[in-house]
C-alpha cells in the first residue's frame, strides 16, 4: 500500500442463521441496539455519530436473505466486539438462530489504484436526491448518464476524504446503467439505478456508495482480477441470481465516457460543530422575537399560560 495514503480498516461480516432473513435493515439495527445496548457499535446505529461521521462507518445489510454487517474506519472494532457476543436475533414475532459468522477483515481494501477495477451494484444505486434529481430532469440521455458518471466520482472521492485521505491523484469513472429512468425510493423522492462501474479506486466489497447507504442501498461488489485479488465467486453468483431474480426484464444498456474527476474541484460538505449547534439550538428555544404576535382570543375568554391566568383586559380581542 502506498505509504502516503493512511491505512484504512474494514470488515465484512456475514451471519448465517437457521431461517432465512425477511428483515430490513432498520429492523435488523433496531434488534442490534435492543439486544446490544451497551455495545460501542449502538451511537453508530442509531444517528448519534451523524455529524460527526458524514460517511456511516457501520452498515447493515440484506443480501440474499443473509445479513451482512459491514464497517470502516472506526466501525470495525465495535462490529468485531458484537458479534463475538451474538448467539440469536430476536424480532419478537420471530427468533433466529446464530449458526455461524464469517468474518473478512482487510486494512488494504481502501485505496487508489493505478488501474480501472469493476464493480457492480447488487443493490439499487440511490444516485439521484431532490437536488440532483430536478437537474437530471431537464438533461437529454448522453448528458444524463455522464451526469451520473461525474455524481459517482464525487462519492469516491467524499469517502475518501472522510476516511482521512487528500487524494493527490484524479479519479476516473465509467458507469454502465441498465436503465437511464430512475427507479423512486421511498419517500424522499429519490431516483435508483441498477448496473455496474469501473474505477481507479480499491473498494471492499459490500460497502455502500450514494444515497440511502444506512438503508442498504448501493451496495456494490467488486469484479476482481483473481491474480489481483481474490473474493468468493460463489457469493457473486448467488447475488448475480438474485438480481435476475428481482429484475428479470430486459433493458437499454446506458454507458457513459470514461470521466476524469478533478478532486481538486469537489465540493466539501460543511460540518457544524456539535458545541456550535448546541448553541444555535439553544439559540432557537430561548431567543425572544422582536415584535411579539399577538394572540387572538375570544373577549370573555380566559387563558393559562405556563400556569399564569391573564384577566380578559389584557387578552386581545377579535
Amino acid at each position: 500500500m502506498s505509504s502516503k495514503y493512511p491505512e484504512v480498516r474494514t470488515v465484512t461480516v456475514r451471519i448465517f442463521t437457521d431461517k432465512p432473513v425477511r428483515k430490513t435493515p432498520y429492523q435488523v439495527k433496531g434488534v442490534l441496539m435492543r439486544q446490544f445496548p451497551d455495545e460501542e457499535i449502538v451511537p453508530m446505529l442509531d444517528g448519534s455519530y451523524r455529524q460527526q461521521f458524514l460517511y456511516p462507518r457501520v452498515q447493515v445489510k440484506i443480501l440474499n436473505e443473509q445479513i451482512y454487517i459491514v464497517g470502516i474506519g472506526e466501525g470495525v472494532d465495535p462490529i468485531k466486539s458484537m458479534v463475538s457476543k451474538m448467539d440469536l436475533l430476536d424480532f419478537g414475532n420471530i427468533t433466529f438462530q446464530v449458526i455461524d459468522t464469517e468474518v473478512d477483515e482487510q486494512a488494504d481494501r481502501f485505496q487508489p489504484m493505478t488501474k480501472l477495477i469493476r464493480y457492480r451494484f447488487v443493490t439499487p444505486w440511490v444516485a439521484l436526491n431532490q437536488t440532483t434529481g430536478y437537474r437530471y430532469r431537464f438533461l437529454n440521455n448522453v448528458d444524463r448518464v455522464n451526469f451520473l458518471n461525474k455524481l459517482l466520482g464525487q462519492n469516491i472521492v467524499f469517502m475518501a476524504r472522510e476516511m482521512g485521505m487528500e487524494l493527490e491523484e484524479n479519479i476516473f469513472t465509467k458507469v454502465t446503467l441498465s436503465s437511464l429512468f430512475p427507479k423512486p425510493v421511498d419517500e424522499n423522492n429519490w431516483g435508483a439505478f441498477n448496473g455496474e462501474f469501473r474505477t481507479n479506486f480499491l473498494l471492499p466489497n459490500y460497502l455502500g456508495i450514494g444515497n440511502g447507504i444506512t438503508r442498504g442501498y448501493g451496495t456494490m461488489f467488486g469484479l476482481f482480477n483473481p491474480e489481483m485479488f481474490s473474493f468468493n465467486e460463489g457469493d457473486l453468483q448467488e447475488l448475480e441470481a438474485q438480481a435476475v431474480k428481482d429484475e428479470p426484464e430486459e433493458a437499454t444498456v446506458a454507458e457513459s465516457d470514461l470521466q476524469e474527476i478533478d478532486v481538486d474541484k469537489v465540493p466539501r460538505p460543511k460540518k457544524v460543530p456539535g458545541e456550535a449547534r448546541l448553541i444555535l439550538k439553544k439559540m432557537t428555544l430561548y431567543m425572544k422575537p422582536m415584535f411579539p404576535r399577538k394572540t387572538l382570543l375570544p373577549k370573555n375568554r380566559k387563558d393559562v399560560v405556563k400556569g399564569k391566568k391573564f384577566p380578559n383586559s389584557l387578552l386581545t380581542k377579535k
